[in-house]
């Protein structure tokens, strides 16, 4: 598992957010709480497959769990939406960076328009005033031979 050697907490992030699950699960959260057996119905997966999503989550520090106030047993996941504008900024950094570059090859390409091709001929053989000869070899090769015993 990937996330647990991470060394940044970005690796961590872009972890959490490389699978779908994780990605729906933070998308329901996004419009509130939600308890994890909840979460579990929802997306037809076993308490405990729903449970290692949320351990990944929670180590991307993308979700809090805490215990539901009046059933101690139940627990309750909301969405930590601050730490998904460390991705962000990340992604906003490296976009910038991109749109600069393709920037500078437009203008590039730009100032120096490509050379007009030059109209190329079709290469073709010089023609023999013979025709080829015809021996024995050709034969066995075009088929004419093909029952006959060499």
């Amino acid at each position: 598992m990937r996330s647990k050697n991470a060394t940044a907490p970005l690796d961590h992030i872009f972890y959490a957010l490389s699978d779908p699950t994780r990605r729906e699960i933070l998308s329901v959260l996004s419009k509130g709480e939600a308890q994890v057996g909840e979460l579990a119905q929802r997306f037809d997966l076993s308490l405990p497959a729903v449970s290692k999503h949320l351990k990944v989550l929670e180590r991307g520090n993308l979700i809090e769990r805490r215990a539901h106030e009046t059933d101690g047993r139940a627990q309750v996941l909301t969405l930590k939406a601050k730490e998904m504008d460390k991705a962000t900024h990340w992604l906003e950094k490296h976009r910038q960076y991109w749109n600069d570059r393709f920037d500078e090859l437009e203008k590039f390409l730009e100032e120096h328009p490509e050379p007009k091709k030059i109209q190329q001929r079709k290469f073709e053989p010089p023609s023999s005033p013979r025709a080829p000869r015809e021996t024995e070899r050709n034969r066995r090769f075009n088929g004419e031979n093909r029952n006959r015993e060499f």
